[in-house]
């Protein structure tokens, strides 16, 4: 791509003087593909339509994009260009959900193919919104290895991006594209009619701004802040179509121009009292859905697995139930025949002694087989509650196995394919190569253990009044973003969190706990099971003790440690009490339930202590 390749969107309008009035106006393809942009302006005053104009020059030009559609209404632009149209409506070429985000992204950016992400259709606003945020994460993941030119369009912005509150998930990844994306080829288009709503730290820094009409003064402010305000009330006289468009990279900031109208069908625009009829749209191939439809049904396998296990545990314990309620109908028959037998005993029924001695072996016989009745009961018992146990481990399985499968992290590829049937684990020497990296090595290096070295060298120590000390090692400290886990070079602005008296002794405490046995050992073994050394064991545990809650992200970029090993080390401990997961994604470590563990350790050996003493008396 030449770095003076355009596109041509519209003219320059009278407004501008006559001589200019309809010079045609072009922007840079480079700048538009990776930098940030904004497009605003009120219903109807054209902002969709300069977003498909903008779309549909790249198309011609052979670029590809993905448009997160909020309203299902770029759909028309298959009247002329092959694009997958993915999403939950029928009316898409595939239904999808997050796991297929990863393909999602491999289409977009490996195999070139235009995409239309609708969220229009998800009756769940978390599915739609865990979709966006993976695919988002995909592409920006794997762009920092191919570095190739791309925009990722994205309608209604204010929704992730809102002015106020955080935004959540999903709009830090795409605060984070907005920051760091442009090095590595990927930009950002920001759709919204509110200016005022959407977050001003992503208007200010966009590199070209379209300001189509507005009218509300709290929009119209904005305009006044970002542009100047001379166009503040201009704003609002301005014609459909028609925009101020500001750029970094022209001399002139601020031109006002007259968008084209775009050439594919308007799905977006408002219906009338004249019937409209659908135009014939172009398809995609049936084999660049494949991957896609192989991805849904292997989801929906699952799913039905689950649903057969689960209906066969529920068999499974209606039959316990009955054969505890047989047992204990046995019992109550077997306690009558003792207190029949005791009163014949006893001389309380008038009998002949040739009719007790008889009821009295009929007695025995009855007794006796109750007694063996008893002990199959107990037996088909035990066997039941062995079965449920195999039952519940086996759905634990396969819930495990429904959670998206990332495949640079070898612990779910290792749980979604047995030996032998899946991908390479990250032993193999191919995968190593590729990833340029070890589980404790710098990923700017291809495998250097530096920063494994300076993070065992950094492991606390204790010191002569007890606290942990950090040992000096000659590894260089990287500065950390505390809110976002960026490295303080793409994040230059960000304050440490402050913490209290309280926090540091509370966080001295867990350290307390965790170090202490048998929770060091089930800590250890927990490394272990995930291929975590040592020195990364004691590096994660002690960030998450000293500052959770924590994703597994934001651990993995404090202790340089791959997030695949942190995820895979935190996942093996949370079987146990002491180790939480918010709703966020978030670790923290619950020094309650390490007291508690504690105090139940202590417990045990005071009972058997007890019970030695007792059995030596």
């Amino acid at each position: 791509m030449s770095e003076q390749e355009t596109i041509r969107i519209g003219e320059l309008t009278a407004a501008a003087g006559d001589e200019n009035s309809g010079a045609p106006v072009e922007l840079p393809v480079v700048d538009v593909l990776t930098g940030r942009g904004f497009v605003t302006g009120k219903s109807g005053s054209g902002k969709s339509n300069t977003a498909s104009v903008v779309i549909e020059e790249l198309l011609d030009a052979g670029y590809p994009v993905l448009i997160v559609d909020t309203d299902g209404e770029y759909y028309g632009l298959k009247e002329e260009y092959e694009l997958l149209h993915a999403g939950a409506d029928e009316e898409c070429d595939i239904q999808i959900g997050p796991d297929h985000a990863e393909k999602i992204a491999n289409l977009a950016l490996e195999e070139n193919v235009p995409i239309i992400l609708d969220v229009s259709g998800y009756l769940d606003e978390d599915v739609a919104d865990e979709l966006l945020r993976e695919t988002a994460r995909h592409l920006f993941t794997k762009e920092k290895k191919l570095k190739k030119p791309f925009l990722l369009v994205v309608e209604e912005v204010h929704e992730y991006l809102p002015q106020k509150g955080g935004g959540g998930e999903t709009g830090k990844m795409l605060i984070k594209i907005g920051k760091r994306g442009r090095k590595h080829g990927l930009g950002i288009m920001g759709i919204s009619q509110r200016p005022a709503d959407v977050k001003k730290d992503f208007i200010t820094q966009a590199n070209w701004l379209v300001w189509h009409r507005l009218t509300w003064d709290n929009d119209t402010k904005v305009v006044g802040r970002v542009v100047d305000t001379e166009y503040q009330e201009a704003v609002s006289e301005l014609a459909d179509g028609e925009a101020f468009l500001q750029t970094d990279w022209t001399e002139v900031d601020v031109r006002q121009i007259q968008f084209r109208r775009k050439r594919t069908f308007d799905a977006g625009a408002t219906p009338g009292l004249d019937d409209f009829e659908r135009p014939e749209l172009k398809s995609v191939s049936d084999s660049l859905m494949d991957d896609l439809e192989t991805i849904t049904e292997e989801e929906q396998q699952r799913e039905s697995e689950l649903a057969d296990l689960q209906q066969e545990l529920d068999k499974k314990t209606a039959k316990i139930n009955q054969l505890e309620q047989d047992l204990e109908n046995a019992r109550d028959v077997s306690n009558a025949a003792r207190q029949l037998a005791n009163a014949f005993s006893r001389g309380d029924v008038a009998s002949t002694p040739e009719e007790v001695e008889s009821r009295l072996v009929a007695k025995d016989d009855r007794i006796e087989d109750l007694e063996d009745r008893v002990a199959e009961l107990e037996d088909e018992l035990d066997d039941a509650h062995e079965y449920i146990d195999q039952l519940e481990a086996e759905n634990q399985r396969l819930q495990e196995a429904t959670a998206p499968i990332d495949f640079d992290d070898p612990s779910t590829v290792q749980a979604a394919f047995p030996a032998g049937d899946g991908p390479e684990t990250p032993g193999d020497a191919d995968a190593a190569a590729s990833s340029g990296d070890a589980v404790n090595g710098d990923a700017t290096t291809g495998g250097d253990a530096t920063t494994a070295e300076a993070a065992g060298a950094a492991a606390e120590q204790p010191s002569g009044d007890g606290t942990a000390v950090a040992v000096e090692s000659d590894a260089e400290p990287t500065a950390v973003d505390s809110r976002s886990g960026d490295h303080a070079g793409d994040a230059a602005s960000a304050e440490p969190t402050e913490r209290t008296a309280d926090d540091e002794l509370d966080a001295e405490s867990v350290l307390a706990y965790v170090r202490s046995e048998p929770i060091a050992a089930e800590v250890a073994d927990a490394a272990e099971r995930a291929h975590v050394d040592e020195a990364a064991r004691r590096a994660i545990v002690e960030e998450v003790a000293a500052e959770g809650p924590l994703s597994a992200a934001s651990v993995a970029d404090r202790t340089d440690v791959q997030v695949q090993y942190v995820w895979t080390f935190l996942s093996e401990l949370r079987d146990r009490p002491y180790l939480v997961r918010n709703a966020q994604g978030e670790y923290a470590f619950d020094l309650d339930a390490l007291i508690a563990c504690g105090q139940r350790v202590e417990e045990d050996v005071d009972g058997l202590d007890e019970l030695l003493e007792r059995f030596d008396a």
